[in-house]
């Protein structure tokens, strides 16, 4: 817990209040016990504390939460903190009067509860920062959409494993399918499945893991439940033919005047590895193009380094700039970024008679070339931005020299096989040994990569090594 400062929880001070790395407290000077906490979100929650069972430093510390801060005044969570402290005062311990009640509540509540404390990173180095707004509002929407309609009734201490597996096998029946229009140009639609069950029952555990860390129930009933909590792994990625297909579908469909923007979004999809939202919502301030690399301010795992190969470079300096948007693919409208992929990527694939291919099989098909060509795994890391805690000491010292000439190789052939040229990935047999076909080679990977003079010894023994095997 951060350093308590004492002052006048006036309305002042609470709006001047501004969120930090960490959780914090401000203290009332004035009615000791009351309090300000303000998340890492921003987010500020009036609050009391005091001891039960008639004070005493042996005595249990407790934490009663008043109210959020807006709808709330400073004034009036004051005077409810003081009715609070009354009651502490006359022997009454309204925390566990509180957690007792709530443990009374039903799992429609408990939703409710979850998503206003309780939507945090349970684990990984981003443990306990709140989850991104959209991986939130999906997770809330499994929750409410798959766990209110079959379990919200009950009690969440009555929960238990058959119930969990019962409600699996339900959405997987696809007992919660609905597809209603809620108004013009709005329409929720929801699909169950083995995907979907899978899903919210990891959805339902961390709900219940946060119910227990707040001693509102002491199990989670997913825990013992025998239901599958993991994805298919997903072992799909293409080859160089399905790679010129695609990249075929692709330049067809912008001579027939689909947006561009959808189009360059899914080629650098295809020759960066990167996952389909860091590469819509990318920003021109990431774009780092004189040193090839992309410097990603808020990926899936946090801050992130790319390096580009020189066809993604190529790529990304062609397009244009928006002055009035930071984005590198604005929207058509409104102030955010270009979202309409969908529906152009499905007519690509199936152009393409690719059935079955995400953006993400682009991710794998980049990992895939790069181990079957032989680069590092420390290096095929880095050009995706894996965090895996175990792969994590064997990254931290790449630098981005070597995982750019790395991502350059592996998006080399890629971009061959996107423009269907096939011709630039001879055979060994069909390389000639001359000194006039090395210096070409030379002269081509020096302009491609963009290196100086001070490497050239470097890419000398690279190109010899590739023009003699």
């Amino acid at each position: 817990m951060a350093k308590r400062v004492g002052v006048a929880l006036t309305k002042r001070v609470v709006d001047a209040a501004e969120k930090r790395d960490q959780r914090y407290y401000i203290w009332d000077s004035e009615l000791p016990g009351f309090g300000l906490r303000v998340e890492t979100s921003g987010a500020k929650t009036f609050i009391v504390r005091y001891r039960a069972e008639g004070g005493g430093r042996s005595a249990a510390q407790r934490f009663v939460t008043v109210g959020r801060f807006g709808p709330l005044t400073s004034e009036q969570a004051r005077k409810q903190a003081k009715i609070v402290l009354g009651g502490v005062a006359t022997g009454e311990d309204p925390a566990d009067e509180r957690r007792l009640k709530r443990r009374e509540m039903k799992i429609n509540g408990l939703i409710d509860l979850y998503e206003e404390e309780g939507c945090v990173i349970q684990r990984g180095k981003r443990q306990g920062q709140p989850m991104k707004p959209l991986t939130k509002q999906l997770t809330l929407a499994r929750l409410r959409n798959h766990v209110v309609p079959l379990l919200g009734h009950k009690r969440v201490s009555e929960l238990n494993a058959g119930d969990v597996e019962r409600f699996v096998r339900d959405v997987t029946a696809g007992k919660t399918n609905r597809d209603e229009k809620l108004g013009p140009r709005k329409r929720i639609i929801v699909r169950g499945g083995e995907g979907a069950a899978r899903k919210v029952v990891r959805d339902l555990s961390a709900v219940f893991s946060f119910a227990i860390r707040s001693e509102i129930v002491e199990r989670n009933p997913c825990g013992t439940a025998a239901v599958r909590k993991t994805d298919n792994q997903r072992e799909r990625f293409l080859l160089l033919d399905e790679v010129t297909r695609l990249g075929s579908a692709l330049d067809e469909l912008e001579a027939e005047g689909v947006n561009p923007k959808a189009v360059n979004i899914a080629r650098l999809w295809a020759l960066t590895g990167c996952r389909r939202e860091e590469i819509a919502s990318l920003k021109w301030a990431e774009v780092n193009l004189g040193e090839g690399l992309l410097e990603l301010d808020d990926s899936k795992t946090g801050k992130s380094i790319r390096p580009l190969g020189a066809a993604a470079v190529t790529l990304l300096g062609s397009l244009p700039r928006e002055l009035d948007s930071s984005f590198v693919f604005p929207a058509e409208r409104g102030d955010g970024y270009f979202q309409g992929t969908k529906r152009i990527w499905a007519k690509a694939i199936k152009k393409a008679k690719l059935p079955g291919v995400t953006p993400h099989t682009l991710r794998h098909t980049i990992g895939s070339f790069a181990i079957s060509t032989g680069e590092a795994l420390a290096l095929t890391g880095a050009i995706l931005g894996h965090s895996n805690p175990r792969s994590t000491a064997i990254y931290a010292h790449v630098q981005n020299d070597p995982s750019r000439r790395a991502a350059n190789r592996v998006a080399k052939k890629i971009a061959a096989a996107l423009a269907g040229n096939m011709s630039q990935s001879p055979s060994r047999k069909a390389r000639p040994n001359h000194l006039e076909t090395l210096v070409a080679s030379l002269s081509e990977r020096l302009k491609a990569e963009g290196i100086d003079g001070a490497r050239v010894q470097l890419i000398i023994a690279d190109a010899i090594g590739a023009n003699t095997e």
